[in-house]
């Protein structure tokens, strides 16, 4: 299945960031990380988000890949944005557990496109790794807002604090990333054959070698027929420890942001721009 998205002549804002390059022409496909860029962490969007995403939609696909199953992306953006028409929903793209899992909106409501599942061997290493590690390290909790480990079938996930956790918890659990750092370097010594990443405020995914955001990029150059360098990607964690890194690590431009809001103030003048060439 292969669609074009409008291609459009006008300059994106240029990102003062000196680690980042800006685009030269706008994109044709903008894709965002959910937690802490779209929304804080397993929060609902909030209203002007939502605005803003259906008006960016008039003008390029959208694409939002994040750590979290295709459950939470329901109920933090589908259910969050109001009726798309026909033309908008194709234009959106969902890719839950960084990438491993494609959905797609069709007549009959949303549907998997393809899912790169763990096997059940994988599935047990992980998660006696992960359990095993974050014990020696100190980092199994026993007050927490659900489970601690999540077996979301293409990825296995540990939230130190489980995925209720309030944000301000979240938050102050892991403010300099060293713990998460610390448990996936640990993790991944075990398990060599997967592939372990830092993924939210408090958590770690483990997936598939090789399959991360980067993969998921790739796959939506087959998917919509739109080239990597006519695509943006708008994340948090661009750092190298960060679960959006792959992305920038593939060559593909990159705005860095602090959060939703700072996510939000860049939609505003990148929309403006696109409003403009049209």
């Amino acid at each position: 299945m292969t669609r074009s998205g409008r291609a459009a002549s006008a300059r994106v804002p240029t990102d003062t960031r000196p680690e980042e390059d800006p685009l030269s022409t706008a994109p044709r496909l903008v894709a965002f990380d959910l937690d802490d860029t779209l929304a804080p962490s397993k929060s609902p969007l909030d209203p002007r988000m939502s605005t803003l995403l259906v008006e960016l939609l008039e003008h390029v696909e959208v694409c939002v890949i994040s750590g979290g199953q295709f459950g939470q992306f329901r109920t933090q953006v589908i259910d969050q944005l109001p009726e798309l028409r026909p033309d908008q929903g194709v234009r959106l793209h969902l890719m839950p557990t960084c990438g491993t899992q494609y959905w797609h909106r069709t007549a009959d409501g949303w549907s998997q496109v393809y899912a790169e599942n763990l096997t059940a061997d994988e599935k047990t290493r992980a998660t006696t790794a992960l359990e095993e590690q974050a014990r020696r390290l100190g980092l199994w909790e026993s007050q927490t807002w659900g489970p601690i480990l999540e077996d979301r079938d293409s990825q296995i996930t540990f939230s130190a604090l489980g995925q209720a956790a309030p944000v301000d918890a979240k938050t102050a659990w892991d403010p300099t990333g060293e713990r998460k750092s610390a448990l996936r370097d640990a993790v991944a010594a075990l398990v060599p054959d997967l592939e372990v990443r830092s993924g939210g405020s408090t958590s770690v995914d483990i997936t598939r070698k090789g399959i991360d955001k980067a993969y998921g990029m790739l796959k939506l150059v087959e998917i919509t027929g739109i080239p990597l360098t006519d695509m943006l990607f708008v994340g948090d964690r661009l750092d190298p420890d960060g679960n959006d890194y792959p992305v920038k690590a593939l060559g593909v431009r990159c705005h860095e942001v602090t959060g939703w809001q700072d996510t939000a103030d860049y939609l505003e003048t990148l929309i403006r721009e696109l409003s403009d060439a049209s």
